[in-house]
């Protein structure tokens, strides 16, 4: 007997199920239901549709309804949506063109996505210039309005990874961008400092930033804060986070979880037999086995895949997601992978964060640049809990490594054992990501006792000294109020200022130095710790305790 396959909702998660489904099952039906025009497409290329950068909008038209019934033999029914699940009879209603109609199954696949939030503000449903980007209608409607109102500035509601990537898009499309983030910091899902960077290259490029601030009202053309602030926007993108699009699931009494996302077990069976999910709709286990919600294409992808071998038959199981990401703000490049620090945190996790900087290839090779790497690990068993890197170049490769490491269940102890391709004008001959391994080493051995840059006006009140080991030509262009300057090359010569009755922090510009110093300190009876990423990283996360120098008439 033929068997048959629905699906509800393509692109990454649903197409992937089907097309896995067909090359395992010939001769079985499988039918598409997809709610909007276009089944395949590219919706992580949409803002740079926006900008021209991506020039042709069939280019994000992965796959047609006609190729995939082509050469796939798949039925796609686009513009048709799933209305109502009956698990006792093991069908589906559909509505599509004002009609509806009924699709029986043997098995089910959901696949539905998820939707932008929309938060409940003052004028927002009475606006004509606000807009969220999710598919490729909304796309056309953002970029037609460009097109027919010429607008000069724009504003983004939200500066998440999307939220970035069309603010960088407008900015390059000659619009004045203003960026309104309600956390105290953009890209909220990495950490404070590392954002930093961001946000330094979204200034640089005359975006306008505003953190800690939230809209309260639309009128026009004009955006009201929760300060008070007025913001004149002739374009507004809402890009405050999405929801998992449940309400059908919710209707056919599937079992919701986390934030209302579908709980599935380890098949992708939903709480309802023959009825399985995928995709950003379901809830996921991150790699601490916490429920998490991760909305990102590799992940869905892979989880099509696995769904249908599973249908088939083979052994498949779903081991969760940590969420390895990254965006493209200008110049800069930041990505993440696994838990943040501030999700190890809440998670009252033992742990300890390292950052190193170091380039992107050998520093001798022309065109080297910097990397900032930071490494959060459990100082006991080496466990890799997560990793955060930018910088112009190079920033891929380093998370995708530690990503990997991750998955593999390796720990501190053997990122300094992996051997990567080496030659100038790629690498160097101590990768960044060995690099990070030693350093988190020495913390885990009790070779270097390390404080974080948040916790560094507490430590000095406490009565501790600052001791600054870079050299004065550096000093001189930025140095910590009240701190003592001994440069590292004079350090053992002139231990004799310091006073072994006192506890000391050392610094330096990146923490190289001043771990030196550190180590060079310890053994002749110091009680010294060193500032992670010292000067440098310091000064782009806070001024609280930077001088800078006077500028001269």
């Amino acid at each position: 007997m033929t068997k048959r396959f629905l699906i509800i909702g393509g692109v990454a998660g649903g197409m992937s199920a089907a097309t896995r489904l067909r090359r395992l099952n010939e001769d079985a039906e499988i039918i598409v239901f997809e709610k909007g025009p276009y089944v395949s497409f590219a919706n992580c290329g949409l803002p740079y549709y926006v900008s021209g950068e991506i020039k042709e909008r069939e280019g994000l038209i992965v796959q047609s309804a006609t190729a995939l019934k082509k050469r796939f033999n798949i039925d796609v029914r686009e513009k048709s949506e799933v209305v109502k699940i009956d698990s006792e009879t093991k069908t589906v209603t559909v509505l599509s063109e004002g009609e509806e109609y009924i699709e029986s199954y043997d098995k089910l696949i959901l696949s539905p996505g998820a939707r932008p939030f929309l938060p409940d503000i003052i004028g927002l449903n009475d606006s004509e210039n606000i807009f969220t980007l999710r598919n490729i209608p909304d796309v056309d409607r953002i970029v037609e309005f460009i097109k027919m109102n010429n607008p000069k500035r724009a504003t983004i509601i939200g500066a998440g990874f999307i939220g970035l990537e069309m603010a960088e898009n407008l900015a390059n499309r000659g619009l004045q961008v203003t960026i309104v983030e309600k956390a105290p910091h953009v890209l909220p899902p990495i950490d404070a400092e590392m954002a930093a960077f961001v946000n330094e290259e979204l200034t640089k490029n005359s975006v306008k930033v505003l953190t800690n601030a939230e809209a309260v009202k639309f009128s026009g053309n004009e955006i009201l804060l929760d300060s008070g602030e007025v913001i004149v926007s002739d374009l507004t993108i809402l890009s405050v986070g999405i929801k998992p699009e449940t309400s059908l699931a919710k209707l056919a009494g599937i079992k919701l979880g986390f934030r209302d996302g579908i709980v599935v077990d380890e098949q992708y069976e939903t709480s309802i037999k023959d009825i399985y999910a995928v995709g950003d709709a379901i809830v996921v286990k991150n790699q601490i086995g916490q429920d998490s919600l991760i909305s990102l294409a590799s992940p869905a992808n892979r989880q099509g895949r696995q769904v249908a071998d599973i249908i088939s038959g083979l052994s498949s199981k779903n081991k969760g997601s940590q969420g390895t990401a990254i965006v493209r703000v200008f110049n800069l490049q930041a990505a993440s992978t696994g838990l943040s620090e501030r999700q190890v945190q809440l998670s009252n996790l033992t742990y300890k964060a390292i950052h190193i900087t170091a380039n992107d290839h050998a520093g001798y090779y022309p065109g080297a640049s910097a990397i900032t790497l930071k490494l959060i690990f459990n100082p006991d068993n080496g466990e890799i809990y997560g990793a955060q890197a930018v910088g112009q170049k190079g920033i891929d490769k380093r998370i995708d490594i530690l990503s990997t490491a991750i998955k593999a269940g390796l720990t501190i102890f053997d990122l300094p054992e992996l051997e990567f391709t080496y030659a100038p004008p790629f690498g160097s001959a101590k990768d960044p990501v060995n690099m990070v391994g030693y350093a988190a080493m020495n913390i885990a051995l009790g070779q270097s006792s390390n404080i974080q840059w948040h916790e560094l006006a507490k430590e000095l009140l406490q009565g501790k000294i600052l001791l600054d080991v870079r050299n004065p030509d550096e000093i001189a262009r930025g140095k910590f109020v009240h701190s003592v300057n001994i440069p590292l090359d004079e350090l053992r010569s002139r231990l004799g200022e310091l006073d072994k009755t006192k506890s000391y922090i050392v610094s330096c510009q990146s923490g190289l130095r001043s771990y030196n110093a550190e180590r060079i300190m310890k053994q002749e009876g110091f009680d010294v710790k060193n500032l992670d990423g010292a000067y440098g990283l310091y000064s782009k996360a806070t001024q609280e305790l930077i001088e800078k120098p006077t500028q001269k008439n």
